[in-house]
């Protein structure tokens, strides 16, 4: 960490420069002898990056950017202030993963106390000052393998244990749970001596069920997804418990929260009704879709399905609370006659459970991207394949 960054005359040029190009910036010879042109870029970029993902750092003066990688990893605040509902105020926690603090530091602010842990000497500086800029004064960085500092603590010293595998490992990409550092299936005995809740950030692309066989007393599974962008999942095991797990789809957009909860007993137990296109059709936030949720979600709106495998939902009345996009229907064409007489030129166009992909039905019928009409080219009761026309409400 380089600290003349934050003396007053750099902090006003990088205030100064921070909507330019950190490329050009990085090019052009610094104003600061002890301060390089790429540092200023790295500055300006971070400050940037945060704009959306990171506001109360991006708007808080004086804030240190790490390298851009640590940025890239980190959480968002909207996906950190799910976590911070899920400790008791006053609670003991340990972050064995720390890296920038964003998680470490929503935590805080229920917490009693987080120790944050962090193997890179250099990150563990920048959020130990970043804290102090931040008043968060209950967050304790230590430079350590956060196992060993668990390794080394009394048994049941914290009251959560939260931790965020790393997926790149010997700078190769991983896929199974068991590979991802540190190994959480293999410490699983080693947490539930230290601490009475687990929680779990995890990759959006793992296999839920895989993970429920891996890991023991699970009790909620969170799937969290921003702008219909499946960002994270969270799996809370609690020492003890051995009923099944909840499973809860959380959709943030626009500043808004929704969530969806369900187990797969009573998926699986649900006998989805379906319908031929109505008034309304539905189509399910990426959150509802990664949960599993397929049955459910429909009668739980009082929805009707329109095929098995297509995951479209429709209904004659709104139901302006379903958690995913809303369309109103304007017309509906056999494929067939599509395919002879195409009447959009321009439209917005998705395909679920069709032969084609979004690309070859551009391409083949012509349709510009864009405009105000969506292209629904999927299956009916029937089998029939078909194309709904309609114009989004929400």
């Amino acid at each position: 960490m380089n600290r003349v960054i934050i003396s007053k005359d750099v902090q006003q040029f990088i205030r100064a420069n921070r909507e330019k190009s950190p490329t050009e910036i990085a090019l052009k010879k610094s104003p600061f002898p002890e301060v390089s042109a790429p540092e200023l870029a790295a500055q300006i970029d971070g400050w940037q990056r945060s704009v959306r993902k990171l506001p109360t750092w991006a708007f808080s003066e004086g804030i240190y950017y790490p390298d851009k990688i640590n940025l890239e990893q980190c959480s968002s605040e909207h996906t950190a202030l799910i976590k911070q509902t899920l400790i008791a105020k006053g609670s003991r926690v340990i972050d064995l993963t720390g890296g920038f603090s964003v998680d470490s530091c929503y935590l805080a602010q229920e917490a009693a106390e987080v120790i944050h842990c962090e193997l890179n000497e250099k990150l563990s500086e920048i959020v130990a000052y970043n804290a102090q800029i931040l008043r968060v004064h209950n967050l304790t960085c230590v430079v350590a393998d956060g196992i060993q500092v668990l390794e080394h603590s009394e048994d049941q010293a914290y009251d959560y244990i939260y931790v965020d595998p790393s997926r790149r490992v010997n700078q190769g990409k991983v896929f199974l749970l068991e590979d991802c550092e540190p190994n959480i299936v293999a410490n699983q005995d080693l947490f539930f001596r230290k601490s009475r809740v687990v929680i779990s950030k995890l990759s959006p692309l793992l296999d839920i069920s895989t993970a429920l066989h891996s890991l023991r007393h699970v009790k909620y599974v969170f799937v969290i997804s921003l702008d219909n962008d499946c960002k994270e999942l969270l799996f809370v095991q609690e020492r003890g418990y051995e009923g099944e797990p909840k499973i809860k789809a959380i959709r943030l957009f626009h500043d808004q929260l929704q969530d969806f909860e369900f187990t797969y007993s009573d998926e699986r137990g649900t006998i989805s009704r379906f319908l031929m296109p109505q008034h309304y059709l539905y189509d399910p936030d990426v959150a509802i879709s990664k949960a599993g949720a397929f049955k459910s979600v429909g009668r739980y709106f009082g929805l009707g399905k329109l095929h098995q495998h297509a995951h479209l939902y429709t209904s004659e009345s709104l139901v302006p609370e379903f958690p995913g996009r809303i369309f109103e229907i304007t017309e509906v064409l056999p494929y067939g006659q599509f395919k002879k007489n195409n009447p959009y030129p321009q439209a917005n166009v998705a395909t679920r459970n069709f032969q084609d992909k979004v690309e070859h039905i551009r391409k083949k019928h012509k349709i510009k991207d864009g405009g105000s009409v969506f292209l629904f080219f999927t299956m009916d009761i029937h089998n029939n394949h078909i194309v709904i026309a309609c114009r989004r409400i929400r």
